[in-house]
């Protein structure tokens, strides 16, 4: 059977439907690319219609298209030697004799390159975006998972979720074409529940009516499925919207386990609540911590449930009542993995501490991720790459900025001037009345010793606390 979604994909711009404003910004683009020859992201969720917009804008306009489909391994290689050929060809214009020669260059899940494969891969296609002569659409679900330097080379155009009301009228036209007979409150029924998915909306449309030539709401009903719910959606309903009771239901909704749930809340909670509401919304998230502890130490997976009941139920219910607006959120900035970088990190902070590496990744790095979140403050941050002798990819690991960024880079640098010119004043500091710490590597350790005249003193008790300084790195040696 032939995929309707194939079938019935609009074949001109003005076909697509439940974002005009969007389609109307991408024809302009398109329209205009001779004078700013830009490359431009259109991105919103899965199934609003960004692939077939782009699609029918190379129809609108006669340009042939490229489609590099970003799902398999994308290298800095391949990247250059794919995308970069097709924006560079001009060999068209003869050709085709229509559409000024121009070729669409189409790069789908743009927001999916990055990985172990090659980091290069994001780079490479700012550079292929930022050289190209023909025009080039990428295609993203999550704008902000994409560089920054490459969402700074190009233009942006956002696809929101179509409305259920928007979606009827394709599935009202469907059936006619398929010669479907339908109760209106069928096409309805499907329509609410893909709210929001116009290519869920015809893949059930197509599951629906495939027994029979007239469609009911009984067989909707039958053909109805159990959605689940994306992260990001989840945290609008915890950290702003639904009571506790509705906040648990949504947590069995969505395809992540309490433990990546709770590391979710937690690194998304203080951008919408603050004061006693934070305190609250920690002291459950606490509470789901000590639950999975249990788990991990008993491997009784029953367990979940109170978990999932105090991330989501608590921590909705510190809430006081609803919030309103839109928020940012971001992905969680360090997970336990045997993710190379990571065992980095926290084998320096263990070294660096005296720690155990379990003391280090879960008690250490949560609060250093917390002190220099997006490398501010930036002195402290400085303090603590010198103190740590962290590299451009364990600043980003441990702050959640871009590994590649101008900031990231000029920490490091600074950081790096800073460990060398602390060993240099160390180097010279034998024979003086004050002696520093005797690590060369300490780059922010505080001054070790004091006079001999303090330490010979009388006045001071045996068992005094600053006798019993051994000298062991700390988190506030850097601070």
């Amino acid at each position: 059977m032939v995929d309707w979604t194939e079938k019935y994909r609009p074949s001109t711009l003005s076909a697509v439907r439940g974002n005009d404003k969007a389609r109307d910004a991408l024809a302009e683009w398109a329209k205009t690319w001779d004078d700013h020859r830009e490359a431009v992201v259109v991105h919103g969720s899965p199934g609003v219609g960004k692939t077939s917009a782009a699609h029918a804008l190379a129809s609108d306009r006669g340009w042939e298209t490229v489609e590099l489909n970003a799902s398999d391994q994308r290298t800095a290689d391949v990247i250059e030697r794919f995308a970069g050929r097709a924006s560079k060809n001009t060999t068209l214009a003869g050709a085709t004799g229509g559409g000024g020669g121009r070729q669409l260059v189409i790069l789908d899940e743009a927001d999916n390159i990055h990985g172990n494969y090659d980091r290069g891969g994001a780079s490479a296609l700012t550079r292929v975006v930022k050289d190209a002569d023909q025009p080039i659409v990428l295609i993203a679900n999550d704008y902000y998972d994409m560089s920054r330097g490459l969402r700074n080379a190009c233009r942006e155009i956002e696809f929101r979720d179509v409305s259920a009301r928007s979606i009827v009228p394709v599935l009202r036209d469907i059936c006619r074409r398929e010669g479907i007979e339908f109760e209106a409150d069928a096409l309805d029924r499907i329509a609410e529940v893909n709210d929001g998915d116009l290519r869920s909306a015809v893949n059930d449309l197509q599951a629906a009516a495939e027994d029979g030539r007239r469609l009911t709401v009984d067989d909707v009903a039958t053909g109805d499925r159990d959605r689940g719910l994306d992260v990001f959606p989840f945290l609008d309903a915890v950290l702003k919207e639904e009571t506790a009771e509705e906040a648990i239901q949504s947590a069995y909704r969505v395809d992540e386990t309490p433990d990546d749930l709770t590391k979710w809340v937690a690194e998304n909670a203080p951008k919408v609540y603050e004061g006693a509401e934070l305190a609250r919304a920690y002291d459950a998230l606490a509470d789901a911590d000590r639950w999975l502890g249990r788990v991990r130490a008993s491997q009784e997976y029953g367990y979940w449930r109170y978990a999932t009941d105090a991330l989501a139920g608590g921590v909705a219910a510190a809430r006081d009542g609803s919030k309103g607006g839109w928020t940012r959120f971001s992905r969680p900035q360090f997970w336990p993995s045997s993710d190379s970088t990571a065992d980095e990190v926290v084998r320096k902070i263990a070294e660096r501490g005296g720690f155990s590496m379990a003391t280090a990744r879960r008690e250490v790095l949560p609060f250093l991720a917390a002190m220099t979140h997006h490398c501010k403050p930036r002195e402290l941050t400085v303090a603590m790459a010198a103190y740590y002798d962290f590299d451009a990819e364990a600043v980003s690991f441990v702050t959640g900025s871009g590994e590649t960024t101008n900031k990231v880079a000029a920490i490091v640098e600074d950081a790096g001037e800073r460990r060398a010119s602390t060993m240099e004043e160390h180097s010279e500091a034998f024979g003086g009345t004050r002696e520093m710490a005797t690590d060369p590597d300490d780059g922010m350790a505080a001054t070790a010793a004091t006079s001999a005249a303090d330490s010979d003193s009388d006045d001071e008790p045996d068992g005094d606390p600053a006798d019993d300084d051994d000298g062991q790195a700390g988190l506030s040696d850097f601070m």
